[in-house]
């Protein structure tokens, strides 16, 4: 019995100083963060996931002054490159498959925030390098003043029988586009390296005349022309929300399957203003800087562990809709399959075109 105490007793006493220490780091890095007085950011602008809010709650709790420059994932790499004798960004948001880039380049340093624990295996770095703030997941948008009922699609064998028009958009150049074929391989058996069973869908679509050109962004879908779009589930949502009449549309994940993806932040192995990119990614992990992602229609990684405020989870779609979707489990096979999209989509899918 003494020796259980003695080892109880021991347990409590490490866990109680390990909790100290990470106080004490957390402190010593808001300290270090507030004296450097400012972060840099790239890819990271106001209106995408409500960043805004983030800067404005930085700002006013830690003193951090904040710029962005808005680019993409691979000019945010380049940049860091480039700059690395004189950095002028800290930390930039990156697509998921970017952040092993951003590492086999040496551009990035470490972090793990506190909440690393309840960070999904397939959503970080095991190094601290990387890790996805928030998921995208493919999903439908569906009009429903030109759909009723029945007809809206739920799951993507709905669509081979469908007689609505079906919007992608352009597998060449959209991450989006792209991901929305890996969906549709995923629910028909299909995986990174065998797009074929999404093909033969969207061939079968564009025989029967249904697959459209149209981009399905916000503003063909005010002008009317999309039915059914497929797109990240967090455009779906920030474009319904910015309707005039919101309630036309429904934006769901297919039952069937789907993919889920999401944004890092990497963090410039030669910033200025180290500790204050840290202490940003420390607060983008808490359960505050979740509910910013939230806020903006992102679906925060901790989700599951997250009790969010009624009127912000109203804004996302509902856990139990994510039970089928897949993680993206070999990047590099993606990587190569993606790079051949686009001729495969030209010779098996727009030939069928009527």
């Amino acid at each position: 019995m003494k020796q259980l105490f003695l080892a109880s007793l021991l347990g409590s006493t490490i866990a109680m100083c390990t909790a100290a220490m990470a106080a004490d780091d957390l402190k010593t890095l808001e300290a270090a963060a507030k004296a450097e007085g400012a972060v840099n950011s790239v890819g990271m602008p106001d209106d995408w996931a409500n960043w805004k809010g983030t800067w404005e709650d930085l700002a006013k709790t830690y003193g951090l002054k904040h710029i962005d420059t808005d680019m993409s994932s691979a000019q945010e790499i380049a940049k860091f490159a480039a700059e690395k004798d004189n950095a002028s960004a800290d930390i930039g948001d990156v697509g998921a498959a970017f952040g092993p880039i951003a590492v086999k380049q040496g551009v990035t340093q470490p972090y793990k925030p506190s909440t690393w624990d309840q960070v999904p295996a397939w959503a970080k770095d095991k190094d601290g390098n990387w890790a996805l703030a928030y998921t995208g997941t493919i999903a439908f948008i569906v009009n429903k003043k030109l759909l009723h009922g029945s007809d809206i699609p739920t799951k993507w064998a709905d669509l081979k029988t469908g007689k609505y028009k079906v919007s992608i958009g352009d597998v060449s150049t959209a991450a989006q586009a792209a991901n929305g074929v890996l969906a549709a391989a995923y629910a028909n058996g299909g995986d990174e390296k065998n797009i074929e069973p999404a093909l033969k869908l969207f061939a079968d679509i564009a025989k029967q005349g249904r697959l459209s050109m149209s981009n399905p962004v916000i503003g063909a879908m005010e002008k009317g022309e999309i039915e059914v779009g497929v797109v990240w589930d967090f455009n779906g949502l920030s474009y319904k929300a910015k309707m005039a009449n919101p309630d036309d549309y429904v934006v769901l994940i297919p039952s069937d399957g789907s993919v889920i993806s999401g944004y890092t932040t990497i963090i410039n192995k030669y910033a200025k203003n180290p500790n204050a990119a840290k202490l940003t990614r420390e607060y983008i992990f808490s359960d505050a800087g979740q509910i910013n992602l939230a806020k903006g229609n992102a679906r925060p990684i901790r989700a599951d562990h997250l009790t969010l405020p009624a009127d912000v989870q109203a804004k996302l779609l509902p856990n139990e809709q994510y039970k089928k979707v897949t993680p993206i489990k070999d990047a590099d096979a993606w990587e190569k399959t993606s790079k051949a999209l686009p001729q495969k989509w030209n010779e098996e899918v727009i030939v069928e075109m009527k």
